[in-house]
């Protein structure tokens, strides 16, 4: 048999059976349950009938002998009874027989119709029964560590071929066999992929057969059973159960504990993958579709007998892809972009791996979908795999890092194995290793290339050491130039390597391997370079062979087949394809010719025809494309943006999304239906950066790299305007149009907002420029278009990272000037990041802004004055577009949703927002960041661009699962109490509740002897206090924010003004003002690190005088008297509480001489320590809850 017909699960290399995936229990103990037998399991006692008749007897005598005369009276299923007994059946038939009572020595019972023995303590007669039951338990597990191989062979099913030495399914005197067997009776715990369940043993294919020792299961013994074995008329012998409770108790129990079931990988079919999935959804956000693909990596040809099946990498999901049913199946798991995958040569398993911090390699099963084993810790320096390689069986993995000192690891994951069997570390000199595969017929060898470097590898399983051979190839070598290497294959006669250079060069190997030696130091294999081939003048990219075929694929789009010897056999080169990324043959042989057959004839002299199966193109442009060998048809599958996508947009109530890419190309798919309608590319060097459709959609604004500004016909893409507009020289980043469509707006990189205008010319409407105005320092966060409630006229607003917000006044505007209304800052340190409307929730308008430090500030729409700061989601980064979620019924008005994304993930935030973690949820879609966001016209979809990872992704929209995760939450304060270090009862929020109320007396004066007023309220001065009390310093911004915050809280509904504050409400406003990481000491490094300078001593340093400079004239400046008491106090010159009573206010403090009491130089360390006098570590979080966030998702 094959190695790729062989099972990786069922098989041990050399002959040895992989017992470890079963994890048996130890049966060894009195009282452990033992599986029920079926006429499938691995009976170990099952030797020749002779044993069986002669331990039958012998265990006879004993329990004889032991347990006293017992009898047992046999009725008409004796026979049947003996069959089961043959095949390792459990059963007992209704009305089989009884056992007599023997009062003295104990009572067995059995139940009629059950099947099952009770039995009752009766002393001595118990005590020899349980010695003999251990001294045939442990027979049993002695026996089960050496199955026999008749027994194991015939689980396997062949498709008649036959075995070869190196491919014995079992070997009973391996010494590694009987190790793992011990283990695994040993240990009761399951594996990764394999439980305390046996393995069906009927199977009928090689694919089958792998996915057997998977999955199928058996659950153990329930407890209060144990096992006996009973003598029977004919010399043979019953196992008898014993139970401890009734039968119908047991049947009780079955469904859940005891039933026998198969897991879908165990039973699924080919065709499961796509079967129609009627569950609900579960998930606030479920992706749905991947466009896109990376270029870089392979696409394999996985089904292609009724349908036609892909499998490509799509940024950190791995995309099955039908082509024929034009539906998807997303490998979700990674946590970063998929680096590298492979397939097995059955197409069954498919292995991917990813490379960046908390890398994984995980192996999938594409007939299911599901995630057979899953490897952690593949680099633990967190590099990620650069190459993976899988054996032609399937039964092993290797791969090669992405560290600066790459390491090749074999790993055994068959096994459920974390560690791999065998590592070798490899040397800077040899490059960057990126290409690696297993020789087809020997498991053992490998070889890998760099652009400079070769290796061949031979692995000792034995000695756990893995050789390499990296022979050194020079110009001089063959005294021509040898060129960089692409890829690397074993030649077909198995001696050789060839490895391919992008000269159009094959470099042949040869390969050594010494016999095997009986000295105790052998001769090491290696290669050595035996020829050079210019084999043509093109660049070779991708070296491949099948069938009998050597086969190429270069830079100009050729594609070659060669024979053994390396002479042409047929090539395709009129197809005039972009360069050759990647090639994937049918599983299926090639079909036999036939009358009706249009295979080609080759170039040979005798014109032969061209046999050869059906293939897959993968070319750098991003296309796919399915060559058709007996028509020698080509047909495009997938086209794709090549470069980065930063644009989409979707049309305003027609289910089109819009995909734009730096290669200039303009797609439009229905996302409904999945289907690509029509697509534009621009002339080179027009990448599109943004995309915007107007509100009646039927026109479509498109920002380019360059600067240049398109307006298009939506339903076209033919331009609307004679010349597109020129007046930028950088990337434009955001476009807009005004409610009314006359007006549209520009940002580009150079912090310049631009206004066009339509005007009606000759009773046609035309765009026209009206102004530009360069109104930022920094780049332009936000750009948008709004209403005056009083005249509907347009107003427009930008947002930029100068935390400037700027009105326009467009009525005001005029050609070439661009007039400004009004600028307001929203921040002081944090920086914001976008803006949106906020939805009419309330009587009064706001503007939504979020900003750096998580933080999501409404602002009046009029006044620009902040009512409120809100905690935002806390995901790893700061929210950077968000969007109000589209609704169609008057009835869902009420109950509005915000979508938003940052630097890795898209989520959903339930509105209002109140600083709430539990309203709102994440994803990650985009590791390497993510460059874009739209929503659909009816809020049911999200989509998501990557930038760099060339893929956009769509989320349908499930709201109600996320109202379900809110409701979890909890109601009122209980979702803030947690966001307290100890909760509502903890430490922090009883010192709190102590600060609150010893203001109350503060405020009526510690001195007087009047009656105590207590209530549930501190008056407004008092909040700043009780927030530095509990370690949150506000500046005094924040201050006047809090205050606005509090007294117009109910000034729209009441028209009063609040100057008082409860304590719920005092945590709420806490927990949304306070930072939400708190106090760290890279931030106070971050500031120094702006402010000071390097000393000799390499660290940043303020000088004493700078530092007091900059405290007097710099930020919220204080005056010399409140500088003075601030370091009188913190060196510890005034008493404790100092003026901090209302009646020391006017008490004047001692003089500070700063000059003696400051260091000339201060550094981030000296300031909080000595000058502050904190004490927390870099990275110190004020409440560990906060400081974590909510979890991603």
């Amino acid at each position: 048999m094959s190695d790729a017909e062989r099972n990786p699960l069922e098989e041990a290399e050399d002959g040895e059976t992989e017992m470890k995936e079963e994890e048996y229990p130890d049966y060894s103990e009195e009282g452990e349950s033992v599986p029920q037998e079926s006429e499938n399991d691995l009976v170990p006692w099952r030797d020749s009938q002779e044993e069986k008749e002669a331990e039958d007897e012998e265990e006879e005598g004993q329990l004889e002998e032991e347990e006293g005369e017992r009898q047992l009276e046999e009725e008409e299923g004796e026979r049947q009874l003996e069959d089961e007994e043959e095949e390792g059946q459990l059963k007992e038939e209704e009305g089989e027989g009884q056992l007599k009572e023997e009062e003295e020595e104990g009572q067995l019972e059995e139940e009629e119709g059950e099947g099952q023995l009770e039995e009752e303590e009766g002393g001595e007669t118990e005590e020899k029964a349980g010695a003999a039951l251990d001294e045939v338990v442990a027979r049993f597990q002695e026996e089960l560590t050496e199955v026999p191989q008749e027994i194991t062979m015939s689980m396997m099913s062949l498709q008649g071929r036959p075995f070869t030495d190196s491919q014995s399914v079992m070997s009973e005197n391996s010494p590694t066999t009987r190790k793992e067997s011990e283990h695994s009776l040993q240990g009761g715990s399951s594996s990764t992929l394999s439980s305390s369940y046996d393995y069906d043993l009927e199977i009928t294919s090689s694919e089958e057969k792998l996915v057997t020792s998977l999955q199928k299961k058996t659950p153990a013994e329930e407890p209060g059973q144990e096992r006996v074995s009973e003598p029977v008329k004919g010399g043979r012998k019953r196992d008898k159960r014993v139970s401890y409770f009734d039968m119908q108790k047991e049947k009780e129990a079955q469904p859940t504990a005891r039933s026998r079931t198969d897991s879908l990988v165990s039973t699924s079919s080919k065709d499961i993958l796509f079967q129609k999935d009627d569950q609900a959804k579960v998930y606030p956000l479920t992706m749905t579709w991947k466009f896109g693909w990376n270029s870089s990596l392979p696409v394999y040809y996985i089904r292609d007998e009724k349908q036609r099946v892909l499998l490509y990498a799509s940024a950190h999901t791995a995309v099955i892809y039908n082509v024929f049913k034009n539906d998807q199946h997303h490998l979700m798991g990674h946590p970063n972009v998929i680096s590298c995958m492979c397939v097995s040569e059955d197409r069954r398993w498919v292995a991917t791996a990813d490379k960046g911090p908390d890398c994984l390699l995980i192996i999938w099963d594409s007939f299911t979908g599901i995630p057979v084993h899953t490897i952690f810790d593949s680099c633990p320096e967190g590099d990620g795999i650069r190459a993976i390689a899988i054996t032609r069986d399937a039964k092993y993995l290797a791969t090669i890092s992405d560290a600066e000192i790459q390491k090749v690891c074999i790993w055994r994951w068959t096994l459920a194995a974390e560690t791999p069997a065998c590592t070798l570390d490899l040397p800077k000199e040899y490059g960057f290793q990126n290409y690696l595969i297993f020789n087809p017929t020997n498991n053992k060898e490998l070889v890998s290339n760099s652009k400079i470097q070769a290796i061949y590898y031979l692995w000792y399983e034995e000695r756990e050491m893995l050789i390499h051979s990296a022979p050194l190839l020079t110009d001089k070598t063959f005294n021509k130039h040898v060129g960089k290497f692409s890829q690397s294959i074993f030649h077909l006669n198995l001696t050789q390597v060839l490895s391919a250079t992008l000269e159009g060069k094959l470099v042949v190997w040869d390969v050594y391997r010494p016999p095997p030696s009986a000295s105790a130091s052998p001769a090491l294999p290696y290669m050595k370079p035996c020829k050079l081939v210019h084999l043509q003048k093109e660049g070779i990219t991708v070296l491949t062979t099948v069938d009998s075929y050597i086969v190429t694929g270069d830079v100009k789009g050729n594609i070659k087949f060669y024979d053994c010897t390396l002479s042409i056999i047929y090539w395709f080169s009129n197809f005039k394809l972009s360069s050759i990324r990647t090639l994937s043959f049918s599983k299926t042989p090639a079909t036999p010719p036939t009358e009706k057959s249009n295979y080609p004839s080759d170039c040979t002299l005798k014109g032969d025809l061209f046999v050869v199966r059906n293939f897959i193109i993968g070319t750098s442009d991003a296309i796919v494309y399915h060559l058709k060998a007996d028509e020698t048809k080509l047909e495009k599958l997938l086209i794709e943006p090549k470069e980065a996508i930063c644009a989409i947009a979707c049309h305003p109530y027609q289910p089109l999304i819009t995909i734009g890419s730096f290669c200039g190309m303009i797609k439009v798919w229905d996302y409904r239906k999945k289907r690509y309608l029509f697509s534009r590319v621009f002339e080179k060097g027009l990448g599109i950066q943004s995309l915007t459709y107007n509100p009646e959609g039927d026109l479509l604004g498109a920002g380019f790299t360059e600067g240049t500004v398109y307006i298009l016909d939506a339903m076209s893409l033919e331009n609307g305007i004679p010349e597109p507009f020129k007046y930028s020289r950088t990337s434009v980043t955001h476009i807009s149009f005004s409610h009314n469509s006359r007006y549209m707006a520009t940002a580009d990189a150079n912090f310049t907002v631009a206004v066009y205008i339509v005007k009606v010319r000759n009773s046609q409407r035309v765009w026209e420029y009206l102004a530009r105005l360069r109104s930022h320092r920094q780049s332009i966060r936000s750009l948008l278009f709004g209403v005056h409630l009083d005249s509907n006229e347009p107003r427009l607003l930008s947002l930029g990272r100068d935390r400037l917000l700027i009105e326009y006044n467009l009525l005001q505007s005029y050609k070439n000037h661009l007039e400004v209304l009004d600028i307001h800052q929203t921040d002081q340190g944090n920086y914001p990041t976008c803006m949106i409307w906020y939805p009419p929730l309330t009587k009064e308008l706001f503007l939504l802004i979020s900003n750096s430090g998580y933080k999501v500030k409404l602002f009046n729409s009029t006044t620009k004055m902040c009512r409120k700061t809100l905690l935002g989601p806390v995901y790893g980064s700061p929210m950077e577009q968000i969007q109000v979620l589209p609704v169609k019924a008057a009835i869902e008005l009420q109950r509005r949703y915000l979508v938003f994304i940052n630097r890795d993930k898209v989520g959903l935030q339930i509105l209002p927002i109140d600083g709430n973690p539990h309203k709102t949820c994440a994803i990650v879609c985009h590791p390497n960041g993510t460059a874009g966001m739209a929503l659909s016209h009816n809020g049911h979809y999200i989509f998501t661009a990557g930038g760099q990872d060339l893929s956009v992704v769509q989320w349908e929209v499930n709201l109600s699962a996320l109202e379900a995760a809110v409701s979890l939450g909890g109601e009122d304060l209980i979702p803030f109490y947690g966001l307290v270090s100890g909760g509502r009862e903890g430490k922090f929020y009883r010192e709190l509740e102590d600060y609150f109320y010893y203001s109350q007396l503060r405020s009526q004066g510690i001195d007087t002897m009047e009656a105590r007023k207590v209530s549930e309220h501190i008056c407004l001065s008092e909040v700043p206090f009780v927030m530095r009390a509990i370690g949150f310093y506000p500046s005094e911004e924040k201050i006047d924010d809090i205050f606005n915050e509090i007294k117009f809280s109910e000034y729209v509904d009441t028209g009063e003004v609040i100057d008082k504050i409860n304590l719920p409400d005092f945590l709420k406003v806490y927990l949304n003002h306070r930072p939400p990481f708190g106090n760290t000491m890279s931030a106070i490094q971050e500031s120094f690190d702006i402010l000071g300078y390097t000393n000799s001593e390499g660290k940043k340093v303020i000088r004493r005088e700078d530092f007091l400079k900059l405290l007097l004239t710099k930020g919220e400046h204080m005056t010399e008297e409140e500088l003075s008491d601030c370091f009188a106090t913190l060196l510890g010159l005034n008493p404790e509480g100092w003026k901090s009573e209302p009646a020391a206010s006017s008490l004047k403090g001692p003089e500070v001489r700063l000059e003696e009491e400051l260091p000339d130089e201060i550094t981030a360390e000296i300031f909080v320590t000595d000058i502050l006098g904190l004490s927390f570590a870099p990275g110190f979080a004020q409440d560990a809850e906060v400081s974590e966030g909510p979890r991603d998702v």
